[in-house]
């Protein structure tokens, strides 16, 4: 497995990650109409773009002989001492394999060069990532509706992992 970073070039690489995986991971907990409006709200050229503007907003892509399997999205100092992980997807055929222990890893100790001393993150209600994230280490610290629009909501758990010095 290698983890590179993406630079604003990969834009496609990381829309088309993010078409596969969102399809796979909630076609059932979500309408397609709402995956669509999220992809389209997510992972707009414009919104990826203003992402690699912020220094603080780093992109890796995961690849495993030459192929893209995922990617993750994370970002320093969200909140003081906090890096936020926003995204953390892979395709289908790529899960099982151990790759999002890894990058959940390599996020955590870039999160601890960073010097934030937490690492916090969200997913839906329903979402059976919930067992793989406590499986790491992360905690629900707390539950919330997000209203993105269009008449769609977020029904998540605020999940946490505190970095030991």
């Amino acid at each position: 497995m290698i983890i590179s970073k993406a630079t604003e070039t990969n834009i496609p690489v990381i829309q088309d990650l993010a078409n596969k995986s969102w399809n796979s991971a909630y076609a059932h907990i979500l309408e397609q109409k709402q995956i669509d409006y999220m992809l389209g709200l997510m992972y707009s050229e414009s919104t990826l773009k203003t992402h690699f503007e912020n220094p603080n907003y780093q992109y890796y892509l995961i690849n495993e002989d030459e192929v893209f399997l995922g990617f993750i999205g994370f970002e320093f100092h969200n909140e003081p001492d906090t890096t936020k992980l926003h995204r953390i997807y892979f395709l289908k055929e790529a899960q099982g394999k151990g790759l999002g222990k890894k990058a959940l890893e390599f996020v955590k100790s870039e999160t601890e060069k960073s010097g934030d001393k937490r690492l916090t993150l969200t997913v839906n209600k329903n979402n059976n990532a919930k067992r793989f994230y406590e499986s790491q280490g992360f905690k629900v610290y707390d539950e919330a509706i997000f209203d993105i629009g269009n008449g769609y909501v977020m029904d998540d758990y605020l999940m946490e992992f505190i970095i030991d010095k």
